[in-house]
């Protein structure tokens, strides 16, 4: 069936539920599990003249936190996998919108199943707040579980 898994978090709450599952699922099919996280890229700041604002970053600076974050999250991540007894190999990558990195690190280590969580935002705060769970869905070369 699925030989290897993708499991995409943030960090969030939201997307710990995710990695439980998704962790449950290697032994239960015989797969590799990788845990992938993406980060934003540098946005250099606008700012009028010569004026730089006190909390101006360098994008090294920048750089340096995402991945600092990620090392983080990804930890954790890897943890939890290990509580469950389970190998598990992260990455990370860095894209403007969250699904795109996430199709990158899958065919990257030619992941053939994503377990990712989604928030359940339905009405107005689905159209105004966008749903990455959608645009995966929508742009995954590969099938996608969606944890609730």
């Amino acid at each position: 069936m699925y030989r290897h898994i993708l499991i995409a978090t943030d960090g969030s709450t939201l997307a710990e539920k995710a990695v439980d599952s998704g962790t449950k699922l290697p032994a239960a099919l015989g797969a590799k599990l990788t845990v992938g996280h993406v980060g934003a890229p540098y946005a250099p700041p606008l700012y009028a003249g010569d004026f730089v604002p006190s909390t101006f970053l360098s994008s090294e600076e920048h750089e340096a936190r995402v991945k600092e974050a990620a090392d983080e999250i990804l930890q954790r991540a890897a943890a939890h996998a290990e509580k469950e007894h389970v190998a598990c190999n992260t990455d990370f990558a860095v894209a403007d919108h969250p699904y795109e990195g996430v199709v990158e690190i899958a065919q990257r280590n030619q992941c053939d199943l994503i377990v990712m969580a989604s928030h359940g935002r339905s009405g107005w705060s689905a159209v105004l707040l966008g749903s990455e769970t959608q645009k995966m869905l929508a742009h995954s070369p590969v099938a996608v579980l969606v944890v609730r």
